[in-house]
């Protein structure tokens, strides 16, 4: 789908920029998805020395973000692109801005990782998490992978996942409420434990941002701040 939005320009160096940044986005998208996945790791192990690798390579995701930037920032000054065109560079840099924002995040949980103990909270409460967070790398997974098909229909079922995210979320917070409440010794690993899933959540809605930016690219219809039901008419509408 993306050579296809791409294949008809008379210069076909025009073409290869613009493949090219698709693939900077995925590239950047891999090393997010890395540090998501370590980060959970270090979470559920306990694995100090892995999570000091994700928040010291956080800033390998900022200078993506910035050279995509400024490739965007270049084509937009030399091309002046329109139509389709002009939709895929605007919505690259705003695709880039979430996944920086998800690398964060990925930091965030890598860093209070360190802070988990055993012996001070029941591991249980990290299962509920470590089962969250491969939800949400599946999601962020499947992001990607509909930003490389241009895929519409992928990215609806994405923006769908993202509510069973929320109501996942809520739950732990309520669980971790009432055993803070139970017993407060436990609340400074209860916060640790629910600002990890708050982390997650905060992800899963990143990914969304991306799926809608997908629908914009392809259908040409900016669907942010609208109710689902709309979102999908703009979605399934035959352009």
């Amino acid at each position: 789908m993306m050579e296809e939005a791409t294949q008809h320009h008379i210069s076909q160096q025009f073409n290869l920029e613009l493949r090219e940044l698709s693939n900077q986005v995925l590239g950047m998208g891999g090393l997010v998805e890395e540090q998501l996945g370590n980060a959970l790791l270090a979470l559920t192990t306990q694995d100090g020395q892995l999570a000091e690798h994700v928040y010291t390579n956080d800033y390998r995701i900022n200078t993506l973000e910035v050279a995509i930037d400024e490739d965007c920032t270049r084509i937009l000054a030399r091309r002046q692109p329109t139509a389709s065109d002009l939709r895929l560079v605007m919505a690259v840099i705003k695709i880039i801005t979430d996944l920086e924002r998800i690398g964060d995040e990925a930091e965030r949980i890598a860093r209070m990782s360190v802070h988990r103990s055993y012996e001070d909270m029941k591991s249980k409460y990290y299962t509920v998490v470590g089962h969250l967070g491969n939800h949400v790398r599946e999601m962020l997974h499947n992001t990607l992978d509909a930003f490389a098909r241009m895929d519409v229909d992928a990215a609806l079922k994405i923006i769908h996942d993202d509510l069973k995210v929320d109501s996942e979320y809520e739950n732990i917070s309520r669980q971790l409420i009432t055993y803070m409440m139970e017993d407060p010794r436990t609340i400074p690993m209860s916060l640790n434990i629910l600002w990890s899933a708050r982390a997650l959540e905060r992800i899963a809605a990143h990914s969304r941002n991306i799926c809608e930016y997908i629908i914009y690219f392809v259908k040409g219809k900016d669907v942010r701040h609208i109710s689902l039901e709309k979102l999908e008419q703009h979605a399934k509408a035959q352009r």
